[in-house]
């Protein structure tokens, strides 16, 4: 017997499809066709959920800000040294965009009337709320003896964010998100060596 999916569960589906479509076609050439489609739906069945595909990204906005946060939280709400916290935001950042390699599709998104743009925009201060966590990583990293004091923390942090933006490019390039996991915590823990106060002391 088949079960009927709860209204929230069948929204989220929709959103996780019209996500994983955004990555394979870029978010303007969604149409809600290809989502019910992939989910083996009727259209119909798409707007008793989202009247509109507008309401669709909007509803993503809040999946993937919520995401970032919630990546954020976790590793602050740590009792650990600030280069493990500064590690686990960059691996934690690194798993989200794997799981939903749409994310820098969005932030990349140049129609200037795409309804995605919303989603961008609303993503920003979810992004900006993990860069100024990793400066503050990083602040308290220097403070405690483990980096060098002699750059501005605010560079290092543009530095470090640097290893998300090469990976995320190789995987536009590429199509393959596996390359953030393959070589993030490497190049990381490379990243990071440069900035020690003695080369090598990686936590």
């Amino acid at each position: 017997m088949r079960v009927r999916k709860s209204a929230e569960d069948r929204k989220a589906e929709i959103v996780q499809a019209a996500l994983a479509l955004a990555f394979e076609v870029g978010p303007e050439g969604v149409t809600t066709g290809m989502i019910a489609d992939c989910l083996g739906l009727t259209q119909p069945a798409i707007y008793k959920h989202f009247p509109r595909k507008d309401d669709i990204w909007r509803s993503a906005t809040r999946t993937l800000s919520g995401q970032i946060t919630a990546n954020i939280e976790d590793a602050t709400n740590r009792d650990e040294t600030p280069i493990k916290r500064l590690r686990r935001l960059i691996l934690g950042h690194l798993q989200l965009v794997h799981a939903t390699p749409a994310l820098p599709e969005f932030m990349v998104a140049r129609d200037p009337k795409g309804a995605q743009n919303a989603v961008r925009d609303e993503i920003m201060p979810a992004m900006t709320g993990f860069f100024n966590e990793l400066a503050d990583a990083i602040k308290a990293a220097q403070s405690d003896g483990s980096f060098r004091t002699d750059i501005d923390a605010t560079d290092l942090a543009t530095l470090i964010f640097g290893v998300i933006q090469s990976l995320v490019l190789r995987m536009m390039v590429t199509r393959d998100p596996s390359v953030l996991l393959a070589n993030g915590e490497r190049l990381l823990d490379l990243q990071l060596s440069a900035f020690t106060q003695r080369q090598g002391e990686i936590e």
